[in-house]
């Protein structure tokens, strides 16, 4: 049973409205046992880049990286390329996920094909029902995204997310994007990914804009994410400009 709890004093849109839903216990039982399996091999599959819910992991660390980055690129007055940041932020991110996607991340990551038959029942056997005003909709079936308070809903997302630091890796191995190193012998870092949050870092000029353009693009495409573009903060303007001129 999903109720809508407003996030703002007069709602006019769905999206001003936050759903809220509980799992019932059995199945509680069953994505809690998967959660604690899964887990454990999580910090094998997933990228450094990515420090959101894997154990043995600290959210924090990312969080400092970024805050040396930025201190870098405020204070940066020489050098042969300029830099830029771009801070993406996934709009309705467990909401929007592909059923699809997620499939074949788990499969791409080599899951057996007995685990990820279990891990998508799971995802897809969900009805909801929604209330509104005291009343209750008729039940429906979603097509796509993770419910939020399902134990295992965290660590697919990760998943899936790691697809678009797939996509970076590969676009910096071939030399179509390059990353920030605050000194020389220092390590190279081209993204930073906070759960549905991300910091992505490139030159500043026209062809790495519109190559990080042409992944975003191609993994909302894919995954069925989307940035949200409204809240652009101002320092990330020039960048936006570049991508949207392309």
């Amino acid at each position: 049973m999903v109720v809508l709890i407003p996030k703002v004093k007069s709602p006019k849109r769905i999206k001003d409205l936050r759903p809220i839903n509980l799992c019932n216990v059995m199945y509680k039982l069953v994505s809690k046992v998967i959660a604690n399996r899964l887990k454990v091999i999580l910090q094998d599959v997933i990228s450094e880049n990515q420090s959101a819910v894997i154990p043995c992991r600290l959210i924090t660390d990312n969080v400092l990286i970024a805050y040396e980055v930025s201190h870098y690129l405020m204070n940066k007055r020489n050098g042969k390329y300029g830099v830029a940041a771009v801070k993406a932020d996934m709009s309705k991110a467990y909401d929007m996920v592909e059923w699809s996607f997620l499939e074949a991340m788990l499969g791409k990551m080599g899951f057996s094909r007995r685990w990820v038959e279990l891990v998508m029942k799971c995802v897809t056997t969900v009805r909801y029902q929604i209330k509104v005003n005291g009343t209750l909709t008729h039940q429906f079936c979603p097509s796509r995204g993770l419910r939020q308070g399902d134990p295992i809903s965290p660590y697919l997302f990760v998943i899936c997310a790691e697809g678009l630091s797939a996509l970076l890796r590969d676009a910096e191995e071939k030399g179509l994007l390059h990353g920030v190193k605050i000194f020389p012998r220092a390590p190279c870092v081209s993204h930073l990914l906070f759960a549905d949050d991300s910091m992505l870092l490139i030159r500043a000029e026209q062809q790495e804009a519109s190559t990080l353009h042409d992944i975003v693009q191609l993994y909302e495409a894919c995954s069925g994410q989307c940035v949200n573009t409204e809240n652009l903060p101002l320092c990330l303007a020039p960048i936006h400009a570049i991508m949207k001129e392309h």
